[in-house]
């Protein structure tokens, strides 16, 4: 079991280095194509960051195992929507919505239940720290929680000859979680590339520990989208 939990310890931090890489880089690629081509990656107007509303929209991407024993681990697909509130030019509040679906392997079968189609649902709240910034590029990094709803027998209605099961029993038996609702924690930070003092692409990789099964377990995840900043009114 010690051996277990330190190969799961290597692992963890081996995925934490990989998401303040790839911050790092392209933190470092931002900063360093500005400054070569102001005009045409830097922003005209000046970025003051003084705005104190904002919201992201982007695709997302992680890996997954959909079953406490399925040995290949799956790919979702999906959006990404987040609001943050900027309480101080530091720190700031977010929520954010995550909508994923993908195929999954699963256990060899006679029900003619080949990679079904799993579903997963992310409600997520937590705290921004805005890191780095200038006028190319920002760096902030995050920590959300929140529920996470799984639907594992949207594709298990099965097809063999014999005893009929229904999805959901046939989802237990190719090795599925049942339908159910869990922890998820995303840490992790993103880089915003401005392209304007409003409008900024984003790049944001995650370590995401979740708990569907017996034991918790980390996926990488990643998303890339577009970044509105909401301007500050000013006083009249």
């Amino acid at each position: 079991m010690q051996a277990i939990g330190r190969s799961m310890l290597r692992m963890t931090m081996k995925k934490i280095r990989y998401v303040a890489a790839v911050l790092a880089g392209g933190m470092a690629i931002g900063i360093g194509t500005g400054a070569m081509a102001q005009t045409k990656i830097g922003p005209n107007a000046p970025v003051t960051y003084d705005n104190k509303y904002e919201i992201y929209g982007g695709l997302n991407f992680m890996n997954f195992k959909a079953g406490e024993n399925i040995a290949r681990r799956m790919d979702f697909g999906g959006g990404e929507i987040e609001g943050t509130y900027w309480v101080t030019p530091k720190w700031g509040v977010a929520a954010e919505f995550r909508g994923e679906a993908g195929t999954s392997p699963v256990y060899p079968n006679p029900f003619k239940i080949s990679r079904p189609l799993v579903y997963m649902n992310m409600v997520l709240f937590g705290a921004q720290y805005r890191w780095a910034q200038n006028q190319h590029a920002a760096v902030d990094l995050h920590a959300y929680g929140g529920p996470s709803v799984g639907v594992f027998n949207g594709g298990t209605a099965g097809g063999g000859a014999g005893v009929v099961y229904n999805s959901t029993e046939n989802a237990n038996l190719v090795g599925l979680y049942a339908n159910h609702t869990a922890p998820v924690f995303a840490l992790g930070g993103s880089l915003d590339m401005n392209r304007s003092k409003d409008w900024a692409i984003r790049l944001s990789p995650d370590l995401i520990v979740e708990h569907f099964g017996n034991e918790t377990r980390t996926f990488f995840a990643i998303s890339g989208g577009v970044v509105y900043r909401f301007p500050l009114k000013k006083k009249k």
